[in-house]
Formats: C-alpha cells, structure tokens, sequence
C-alpha cells in the first residue's frame, strides 16, 4: 500500500512584479492557510514519512510550514522536476520515490497538481486545487512505479469548514 498526499502551494504573493515566478514568495493568506491545514493533516492523523517539494520558494515555504506543524522538518527534499511540471513530469517524480517510504507528501503548482489528483483516481473530480488543497490517495501496489488509478481518501482545502 502506498499513500500519496498532493499539496497545492499556498497563496503567494504578486506584489512585487520584479520577481521571477520561482521565487515569489507567500502572502499573508497564505502564511495563515499553511500552518492551519498542516494542523488539520495532524488532528486526521495524516502524516507523511517524506515532503517532496518544488524548488520555487512558496512550494518551499508551504512544506517548511507544513512540515513544522507536523514534526518534519528534517524529512523535506526539494526536486527542480515538479515546477512547472505536468502529469508526466510529476508520474516521474513519484515512479522514482524511494519504495522505503510508503506515505510521500508532494507538494507543488497548478494546473499540473489538479490534473494529476484527477489522473490518479475516479472518486471525485476536482475542477481545481486551490492553493494549499490537499488530496489524499491510496493504491493497492507494493512499489511507486507502479502507481496507477487509486482511491481518493480526503480532500481539504483551507476555506472547508471542517
């Protein structure tokens, strides 16, 4: 059994035009979205044995801030292939996860994120993962690499009244 936790980043902020995409950083939404839903992972007992996040600073950011509410700060691992990636990019990354680990927490971009939470299970469609949605999937393999359909255990985002 592998469990796989997809996690949109959280608001970022658009002030300051000068910066690249890659490292804008989160606005106040945002830094008060993350710690909120890394405590609602925690009180549902959702914890990830490793955060695989995108190298852009607010994806970064989010899994710090996530990680800090749920005792994993030193399990964090940044990959340059989730910015910008679509659902091959980002199939990828998961066939090539350690199998030591069976509860993975990836944390990146839209539209790539939505599409793959979609690709991966028939439970529910998701018409888009806002920013620090979560979405919780399960399958039935003893290895990553062969993740294919899965089971949409739970769905989150920070504007759910829980």
């Amino acid at each position: 059994m592998k469990k796989l936790l997809l996690v949109r980043h959280a608001k970022s902020s658009w002030v300051d035009f000068s910066q690249t995409d890659h490292n804008r950083p989160l606005n106040k939404r945002g830094l008060e979205a993350a710690p909120v839903m890394g405590q609602r992972l925690l009180k549902k007992q959702i914890t990830p044995e490793l955060i695989v996040t995108s190298t852009a600073y607010r994806a970064e950011a989010t899994a710090k801030i996530l990680a800090a509410e749920l005792g994993l700060l030193d399990k964090i691992i940044s990959n340059t292939n989730i910015y910008e990636a679509g659902i091959g990019n980002l199939l990828e990354v998961i066939y090539g996860l350690n199998n030591d680990f069976g509860h993975v927490m990836l944390v990146g971009h839209n539209p790539g994120f939505t599409m793959l939470a979609n690709y991966l299970q028939n439970d529910r469609h998701i018409d888009n993962m806002q920013t620090c949605a979560t979405a919780l999937l399960s399958f039935d393999v003893d290895s990553w690499s062969e993740v294919k359909s899965g089971t949409l255990l739970d769905y989150d985002y920070p504007k759910n009244q829980p």
